[in-house]
């Protein structure tokens, strides 16, 4: 079996990946990065649409522009990639060796790669049909958002005439556009909550601006057909329940499934770290290090994003991190020791939290809305003392919210966990 050896090792070569490993590079370390198909950029390569980049570039970009910038970065480092590979299983350091061992199968066959660290960055996946239990037939012609998209603008395949997207995530929005851009008529979009979960910019530029209806607060109760799909059944929800009774019936001969994103965490799991039950991804600390010490988690792997701008910082940031981890790994007999954190978890109006421990450091935490709020105050509290606030214009479940956290001044290693929660405008839970 072939061996190599590396300071890191960077599971995933989409926007994280990417980032995370050229952030190491430039620290001096030397990564390795692995991805299962055959180029870098991920999903970013099928996303033929602009809208990339003007966070992180100043620019409008399209995927594959975003991605070749980052390719760009990963290829003047030198930074050795490993396409058409999958890593099958991630062993614990041993005493002797303090490295972890990484068993990667590819075309070349069996490798193991021995690292200090590992980043992981495989992004995630769609949520698809039997995730949400549509009842009916199980004819051709459902598939999810990504699915059409990749079709459309890699294989060069319309996938019917007439389509109906379920869901209002930002995929399944922007395929919206595409479609019709296609020749496709889109007949509406079918959302379950009373907001869409989307971008609002996504809801203008690809169901408003082209007059495709979209229902809120509807269930798709029923798609109909044998061989093939021949329409769906929607019904409206009031005050909680599905008013069957009002149901309607929407001719169609495609469905489009855009129920949202789950993050890539089978491997995460059989390595030992945590998950997180609301994400599906890793609890990390403010380095973003998981309860492994030494493995690190970036990306949609770890929550899933409204920005790719957004995956390519965080990415950026546990790569310093883990560098930084490197260099006290080195500096001190044996593993570095964890600094004490303390817990940081959702409240009111906040469906989670990244990162779930604060440190007395400057850290930038993300989070989600769990309603829509046109003037908020988010706020941090600890035993019911408040070390933090600030004011926002506005939330929406749609949209992240990203504010850098300094509680130097007020917290307490020894004291409980602190609460994140939203608030409405005046301050008042």
């Amino acid at each position: 079996m072939k061996r190599s050896g590396y300071d890191a090792v960077v599971i995933g070569a989409g926007a994280a990946g990417m980032a995370a490993a050229a952030t190491l590079s430039a620290r001096g370390r030397s990564v390795a990065l692995v991805d299962r198909e055959g180029d870098m950029g991920g999903i970013l390569l099928q996303c033929v649409h602009n809208g990339f980049g003007l966070h992180r570039y100043g620019e409008e970009l399209t995927g594959p522009e975003f991605a070749a910038r980052l390719e760009k970065d990963v290829r003047s480092a030198g930074i050795p990639f490993f396409p058409n590979a999958t890593v099958l299983s991630i062993a614990p350091p041993s005493p002797d060796e303090r490295r972890f061992r990484l068993l990667v199968s590819s075309a070349r066959g069996i490798e193991e790669f021995l690292a200090r660290s590992v980043v992981l960055a495989m992004g995630s996946r769609e949520r698809n049909r039997g995730n949400v239990r549509i009842p009916g037939d199980r004819p051709a012609g459902v598939f999810t958002a990504g699915l059409v998209q990749r079709l459309i603008n890699i294989e060069g395949y319309v996938p019917g005439s007439r389509a109906v997207i379920v869901g209002s995530g930002d995929i399944g929005l922007i395929m919206a556009r595409r479609l019709t851009l296609s020749g496709v008529t889109v007949e509406a979009a079918v959302e379950l909550m009373p907001y869409p979960s989307g971008l609002a910019r996504n809801v203008t530029q690809c169901l408003e601006d082209f007059s495709i209806p979209l229902y809120l607060s509807h269930a798709t109760t029923r798609i109909i057909g044998r061989n093939r799909v021949e329409a769906v059944e929607i019904a409206p929800i009031e005050d909680g329940a599905v008013r069957t009774e009002r149901a309607r019936i929407i001719p169609c001969d495609t469905v489009l499934l855009s129920v949202g994103l789950v993050p890539e965490n089978e491997l995460s799991a059989r390595t030992g770290v945590s998950l997180n039950p609301v994400t599906n991804g890793p609890i990390v600390d403010s380095r973003l290090m998981t309860d492994v010490p030494g493995v690190f988690a970036a990306g949609n792997v770890l929550h899933v994003h409204d920005l790719a701008d957004r995956v390519a910082e965080e990415a950026e940031r546990a790569g310093t991190a883990c560098a930084d981890w490197l260099d006290a790994y080195e500096a001190a007999p044996g593993r570095p020791e964890t600094a004490k954190e303390v817990p940081l978890i959702a409240g009111r109006n906040v469906r989670y939290t990244v990162p779930s421990s604060l440190s007395p450091e400057p850290t930038p935490v993300l989070l989600r809305s769990m309603v829509p709020l046109d003037s908020a105050t988010l706020t941090i509290r600890q035993d019911g003392s408040l070390l933090f606030a600030k004011r926002l214009a506005w939330v929406r479940p749609g949209e992240m919210v990203r504010v850098d956290v300094d509680v130097r001044s007020g917290i307490r290693a020894q004291a409980g966990a602190c609460t994140v929660s939203l608030e409405n405008g005046n301050g008042e839970a």
